[in-house]
């Protein structure tokens, strides 16, 4: 019996509950579950992929968060953690491998009957493992250049895995689907500065908090001053420059993939507008995208998709 789709709780949740006699198709019905569990609005965006591909975007979906899982929510500490994603690595290595034994986990079942029929990059996969392996290590980031090494491992290997489930592999379209995916991390950092400076996280390059005459301590003491908010100004003008690079992409891939790229780009975006109207104050509220907003994204973009618009 395939163990439950819970996010990971036991001490190595690697090693989970799973019958490696299971089917492949057990397995995606697992990360399926597993996906629909989590708190973001996937299975919204995903009814509107092609249905044969829904098993396989919801296994790369499981694998993203189940390695998000292991580097925040698991472990005793940064060791720990650690321990688990090199274990989770050796896993994911078994579920691209062309013989030796089968991965134990589902998701690496599963993951292994995807990448037989897509061209899947595992260095993608083991960039992903590696963005937590970081933030067990790195808690600061002195330079705009080390956030993008950072963004270049934690969020540019999902838009690969997506691309490659459509068969794009080209030079091209990854290098505007990593403009997008870049974009979109420097809007969950910069709406999120309050709450990641809480686990201890500061994404805000430290060169950039000299250069505006910002002290980090203004985080927590919510002081929200000139400097500050041209700080901020300054990092949402560069936030919508990758927005504005990776927009081609849109028109570069299948329509019903389009839906997608246009919500996951308008949804940054509108949560830069939002980090704008708060007067670039991310201290003393979280700026976020109201409910009516989010329908009205999904309505423009299901009417661009219907009348054939990029």
């Amino acid at each position: 019996m395939v163990a439950s789709a819970r996010p990971p709780q036991a001490a190595n949740p690697i090693e989970a509950d799973f019958d490696t006699a299971a089917t492949p198709e057990a397995a995606a019905r697992w990360c399926e579950r597993y996906a629909r569990h989590q708190y973001e609005n996937f299975t919204v965006v995903s009814r509107f992929l092609p249905t044969p591909l829904r098993p396989a975007m919801f296994t790369v979906y499981a694998f993203c968060r189940f390695t998000d899982d292991l580097g925040d929510a698991v472990g005793d500490g940064p060791a720990d953690r650690l321990a688990l994603l090199d274990a989770w690595e050796a896993e994911t290595d078994r579920a691209f491998a062309e013989a030796g034994p089968a991965p134990r986990h589902p998701i690496g079942l599963a993951l292994r009957r995807v990448a037989q029929d897509a061209p899947l990059n595992p260095d993608a996969f083991r960039r992903l493992i590696e963005a937590n392996r970081i933030d067990q290590r790195q808690s600061r980031y002195q330079t705009f250049a080390d956030v993008l090494h950072y963004c270049d491992h934690s969020a540019n290997p999902v838009g690969e895995m997506v691309l490659a489930l459509f068969g794009h592999t080209d030079a091209e379209r990854l290098r505007l689907s990593d403009a997008t995916c870049t974009a979109l991390q420097l809007a969950n950092h910069w709406q999120d500065v309050a709450r990641d400076y809480r686990l201890d996280r500061v994404y805000l390059p430290l060169d950039d908090l000299a250069r505006f005459g910002v002290e980090e301590a203004q985080i927590p003491d919510k002081r929200c001053d000139a400097n500050f908010r041209a700080l901020m100004r300054f990092e949402v003008d560069r936030a919508e420059s990758f927005f504005r690079e990776g927009l081609p992409l849109i028109d570069m891939v299948e329509r019903p993939l389009r839906v997608d790229l246009q919500l996951f780009t308008d949804g940054g975006r509108a949560v830069l507008r939002a980090i704008e109207r708060q007067n670039y104050d991310v201290l003393h509220r979280r700026p976020t995208v109201s409910n009516p907003h989010k329908l009205w994204l999904l309505v423009r973009a299901l009417v661009r998709q219907r009348l054939g618009i990029g």
